[in-house]
């Protein structure tokens, strides 16, 4: 069996959130074909107790303790070069030296790289005939600039020059790889207008969902109290774009819900709740569950799943989810790209404050449950991960 490098920035699982999924997913579909020598970076000390779950699909597994302080710091010091601070933040000699190792012990097959922050590993490295696949998932730089727009200075500045500065080295990175992939349709075509010299050797690989897993079969206990119509939402509440749809829920939508349902209850279930969202606690019928261990119960309870994202990239997973729970869930059109599902029919769409409000109680008709069975049969027929990734074999 053949080598694979695979660099990832952060450790690919457990595979409950975003990044994660999609890393861990993509591994685990490789280490069928290769032997896997993955170097990854935890920054968070409970991360340590998943190390071990790694090594069945790992021939060595190099994982490197990454401290915030440390990883702002070199953020601060990339203001004084021409480096994007997210790249600069993960610089590494410990990492570059393992990587270095790895080439020159064995030939590798391939080079995967996840997330263009580790691509910094392997751009001055001799790669011999290996392949290189850059792995993208996102246009980040298109995300800094959508921050840069609403932000106040200095903030405004700094996304600015990271937006350009992203998307110089990602274009530099995008000409070195003999393929880059990004999350959807969408993305592919925003990075092949940004990155035209590259155009050729874009691809979208689209994010797919554990029917299994995330299924209405499963029985579980009610995880809050037993009240009005419960909508929920799901994600790490650290990360800008999921604070500011919650905040925005419950500040102009939840409001109006309410009025009409009294009872109605908003949870929002996630990691790491940024000061803004742990406020939201007290507030009437909103609950902050910071990090919970599974995500289904809430789920599974929902009378409906919300996702009111303004600032969007790729895929959202928590769609994905609530879907393959056959719940009716509405969302922007912002969160819908790259999802083919057709509103209406598997979801429900809105994008001011009142249609969404709307679109929520519709969500709460018996008729809705119509829209979560054909969501979930959507995700069984065309969102099965082996059946997305498939196309990633003749890339690696």
């Amino acid at each position: 069996m053949q080598s694979l490098l695979f660099l990832c920035h952060r450790i690919p699982f457990p595979p409950d959130k975003g990044e994660k999924i999609r890393a861990f997913r993509i591994l685990e579909h490789l280490s069928r074909s290769f032997r896997i020598n993955l170097g990854c970076f935890i920054d968070d000390d409970a991360d340590w107790a998943h190390v071990d779950a790694l090594k069945p699909y790992c021939a060595e597994l190099k994982c490197l303790g990454m401290s915030l302080r440390a990883s702002r710091l070199k953020a601060v010091s990339g203001l004084l070069t021409r480096a994007p601070l997210s790249v600069a933040c993960f610089a590494n000699a410990r990492m570059n030296e393992w990587v270095s190792a790895v080439l020159a012990h064995e030939q590798q097959r391939a080079v995967f790289v996840y997330s263009s922050a580790m691509a910094q590993f392997v751009m001055h490295q001799n790669l011999g005939t290996a392949r290189l696949v850059m792995d993208f998932v996102d246009v980040d730089s298109d995300k800094w600039r959508q921050y840069a727009k609403d932000a106040r200075r200095p903030m405004r500045w700094i996304y600015a020059r990271e937006a350009r500065l992203l998307l110089a080295y990602d274009r530099e990175v995008a000409a070195r790889a003999d393929a880059s992939l990004l999350v959807s349709n969408a993305e592919a075509d925003l990075f092949r207008k940004l990155a035209p010299e590259s155009a050729a050797k874009i691809h979208a690989i689209a994010n797919g969902i554990d029917c299994d897993y995330f299924s209405p079969a499963h029985t579980f206990e009610r995880p809050f109290k037993p009240a009005g119509p419960a909508y929920v939402f799901t994600g790490t509440m650290d990360y800008r774009p999921n604070v500011d749809a919650v905040v925005w829920f419950a500040n102009e939508i939840f409001p109006r819900i309410r009025a009409e349902q009294a009872g109605a209850t908003f949870t929002i279930v996630g990691s790491k709740p940024a000061k803004e969202v742990a406020a939201l606690e007290n507030r009437d019928g909103i609950t902050v569950t910071g990090r919970v261990a599974d995500v289904r119960p809430y789920l599974a309870h929902a009378d409906v799943v919300v996702a009111p994202m303004r600032i969007a990239r790729g895929i959202q997973n928590k769609i994905l989810e609530g879907m393959a729970m056959a719940k009716p869930v509405v969302t922007t059109q912002q969160g819908l790209e790259g999802i083919d599902a057709t509103p209406g029919r598997h979801l429900l769409l809105a994008d001011t404050a009142e249609e969404f409000a709307s679109a929520s109680l519709r969500a709460l008709a018996p008729s809705a449950r119509d829209v979560g069975l054909a969501a979930r049969a959507l995700m069984e027929a065309s969102y099965a991960w082996p059946s997305r990734l498939a196309p990633l074999d003749r890339l690696v």
